[in-house]
């Protein structure tokens, strides 16, 4: 690693760690934590094994379970059973965890387009530009 590699990167996490704390600011009002938020996104496109939940935020299982189980005690998620395999339990979207991540989602979209109409076009264009040097950087489909 070259010393303006670890200098980019350092200057990355500042920035990104800005980003998250930003936006968790604008979703510390709501009935969920941006956690919770970030869970119910991950169930968007369908039920997900526990496991698979966990690993991909980067917890352990008992955490996970503890998000679950209050995302189902609220009504925003239902545990299933695997067709495949009756051992194992997923976790899917309810109707009321639908409307929650889109509400949660707008409440965020709304809050960065309203920050990059305080920018230039060229600076608006910048951002759009380093997206997909983003993508590739950060493993994103």
């Amino acid at each position: 690693m070259t010393a303006s590699e670890r200098e980019l990167a350092e200057q990355l996490n500042r920035r990104l760690r800005h980003v998250v704390l930003m936006l968790r600011r604008v979703s510390a009002d709501q009935p969920i934590t941006s956690q919770q938020l970030s869970v119910l996104g991950s169930l968007e496109h369908g039920p997900r094994r526990m496991t698979e939940l966990a690993a991909e935020h980067g917890v352990r299982l008992p955490t996970m379970t503890a998000q679950i189980n209050r995302l189902e005690r609220d009504g925003l998620v239902a545990r299933r059973r695997d067709g495949a395999d009756a051992r194992v339990v997923t976790a899917g979207l309810t109707d009321a965890g639908r409307d929650r991540l889109a509400a949660g989602r707008e409440r965020r979209i709304g809050f960065l387009a309203e920050r990059f109409a305080d920018l230039t076009d060229e600076e608006r264009a910048a951002v759009a530009a380093a997206l997909p040097a983003l993508d590739k950087l950060l493993g994103a489909p």
